[in-house]
């Protein structure tokens, strides 16, 4: 007697699309409510689909949290890297994390505003922002005495973050190239002050005598 092998479990082909809309439903409920007050039927509703297509493209509510950051973060990284090739303009950057911000809103807020207060996630949340200032950390490295690089840094990227999510917040798209103009020439005066203060110290002394 002869025994056939099992046929191979077949998995549902999953759509790119339908899983980068419950990406974007995720991000919105996440944002809206926490993590922990939001439910994967929170999500699906928000999606216009069941619990069941939910589970079909995440194994968890976390791991789809988790996801959002990760795909904001990605798209960040993407534009950065080009901003680089291009020779590594202020312009460039506030112009990426904007472009991401726009294409993004909720999973910008959530990654750089929400992810670092939820305990679940705030390990995760350090993580990403440790890559992130990296790349602030080889802006202002060759151009900062080495006792204030860190701290330069640090402040560098958290000036940048909050400038965009206040952007989303308070600006017009329709004066988006308005604000990446501003915020660039608030970047370079901001690290060419730490790189040689006398002007500015000189300035601020002439103005109050």
């Amino acid at each position: 007697m002869t025994t056939s092998a099992a046929a191979p479990t077949v998995r549902p082909q999953r759509d790119p699309a339908r899983r980068a809309s419950i990406l974007r439903a995720g991000a919105a409920a996440f944002a809206r409510s926490g993590y922990a007050a939001t439910s994967v039927d929170d999500v699906a509703a928000s999606a216009g689909i069941t619990k069941l297509i939910v589970y079909r493209h995440f194994d968890s509510k976390e791991a789809l949290y988790r996801d959002v950051l990760q795909q904001v973060f990605d798209r960040q990284a993407e534009l950065f890297v080009a901003s680089i090739r291009d020779g590594m303009q202020a312009s460039g950057v506030s112009a990426a994390l904007l472009t991401v911000a726009r294409e993004w809103p909720d999973g910008f807020r959530l990654l750089w505003r929400h992810a670092v207060r939820e305990p679940q996630f705030v390990e995760y949340a350090h993580e990403l922002r440790e890559i992130a200032v990296g790349a602030a950390r080889a802006v202002v490295e060759p151009r900062v005495a080495p006792p204030y690089v860190e701290w330069a840094a640090q402040t560098l990227f958290d000036h940048i973050v909050d400038a965009v999510l206040n952007w989303l917040d308070h600006g017009a798209a329709e004066r988006d190239d308005a604000f990446v103009a501003l915020e660039s020439a608030a970047l370079l005066a901001t690290v060419a002050s730490w790189a040689d203060p006398q002007p500015f110290v000189r300035r601020n002394q002439r103005s109050e005598d």
